[in-house]
C-alpha cells in the first residue's frame, strides 16, 4: 500500500508513478555499478526519512550492500535518545523512554514497514489463491487482521523495549537493526519478483546479485561480532526467521513484493528484541569477549 507513496518518494521531481503506472526508468535501469557511496544514499533514502547530500546511484540494486549499514545507524539514534533521556530528571521512566524510542522508530522509517505487515496480515485470511492474496495487498484500505497485526506489533515492541531499557540491554537494539535490514537483502536475492507487473521492489530485485548478498551479510556479520556470542545467536535466529518466512512466501504468494519485505523486516526484530527483553538480565553478562578471560 505504502510502497506507491515511496515510489513517490524515490522518484524524479514532477514525476509521479502513480499516474504514470510505472517506475521512474532509471530506477529499473540494470546497471553494473560497483559498491559506491551512491548507494548508500540510494538506502538512506529508500528506508529512512533520512536525506543524504552526497548523491544518490540511479540503480536501486546497488543500494542493498548498505542496509545493515543504515540498520546500524537506526539503531544507534534510537540507543543515543534513549541514553540521554535516562540521564535526565524523568529518566527513571522506563515505559516513557520506551514509547518514545517506539515514536522514533517509527517516525524515522516512516512506518513503511509496519504497513507492509498490515498488508501481509489482511492477505492471509482464509485459504485464498496467490492472485486474490497479492490483490488483497495491493489494496489501501486497511482491514481487521491488520489493524490487530499493527497493535500486537507495536505493543510487543513497547513492551520489549522497555524491559531492554530498564536491565541495559538496548543497546542491541543497533545489531537487531541491523540483522533486520540484512534478511531484507536476503529475500531479495533469492526469491523472484511475485506480481507480475511494476512495483518498488522489482526495481531492487531486478538487479540484485550475488554478490550484494555475501557483502550485506559480511557486513552485518561484523557488526555482531564485536557483540560477542549473543551476536553471533541473534545472526543464527534472524537466518532461520528468514528462512522459514522465505519458504512462505514462495509457497503462497509465489515470491517477494515490498509489503512481504517489510514484514520479514518486522517479524525479525519483533522476535529478536522479545528474545533480548527475554534474556536481558543475563545477556549483558556474555557480551563482547572479556568474559572469557
Amino acid at each position: 500500500m505504502r510502497w506507491r507513496l515511496l515510489k513517490r518518494w524515490v522518484s524524479n521531481p514532477g514525476h509521479d508513478p502513480e499516474t504514470s503506472g510505472q517506475l521512474p526508468e532509471y530506477c529499473m535501469a540494470n546497471h553494473k555499478e560497483g559498491v559506491s557511496l551512491k548507494g548508500l544514499g540510494t538506502a538512506f533514502r529508500t528506508l529512512t526519512v533520512i536525506s543524504w547530500p552526497w548523491g544518490e546511484s540511479k540503480n536501486l540494486s546497488t543500494s542493498l550492500p548498505w542496509f545493515p549499514i543504515v540498520g546500524l545507524i537506526l539503531g544507534l539514534i534510537l540507543y543515543t535518545t534513549v541514553h540521554l533521556l535516562r540521564m535526565l530528571p524523568f529518566g527513571k521512566w522506563t515505559a516513557g523512554a520506551a514509547f518514545l524510542a517506539l515514536l522514533l522508530n517509527v517516525w524515522l522509517t516512516r512506518g513503511l514497514h509496519l504497513d507492509g505487515l498490515a498488508d501481509w496480515a489482511d492477505s492471509i485470511g482464509g485459504n485464498l489463491e496467490t492472485k486474490r492474496r497479492l490483490e488483497i495487498m495491493r489494496d489501501v484500505h486497511l482491514g481487521t487482521f491488520g489493524v490487530l497485526a499493527l497493535v500486537l506489533a507495536l505493543m510487543a515492541k513497547w513492551l520489549s523495549f522497555e524491559k531492554m531499557i530498564s536491565s541495559g540491554a538496548f543497546i542491541y537494539i543497533a545489531v537487531i537493526c541491523s540483522l533486520s535490514r540484512s534478511m531484507m537483502v536476503e529475500l531479495i536475492t533469492t526469491l523472484p519478483y511475485a506480481r507480475s507487473g511494476e512495483g518498488m521492489a522489482k526495481a531492487f530485485i531486478k538487479g540484485a546479485s550475488l554478490k550484494y548478498r555475501l557483502i550485506s551479510h559480511a557486513i552485518c556479520f561484523g557488526i555482531c561480532i564485536p557483540f560477542g556470542p549473543p551476536g553471533i545467536i541473534f545472526f543464527g535466529l534472524a537466518a532461520l526467521i528468514t528462512a522459514l518466512f522465505r519458504r512462505r512466501c514462495r509457497i503462497r504468494f509465489g515470491g517477494i513484493t515490498g509489503d512481504l519485505l517489510g514484514t520479514a523486516n518486522v517479524m525479525v526484530e519483533i522476535c529478536l528484541i522479545f528474545v533480548c527483553a527475554l534474556f536481558s538480565n543475563t545477556i549483558l553478562d556474555y557480551t563482547g569477549w572479556m568474559w572469557i578471560i
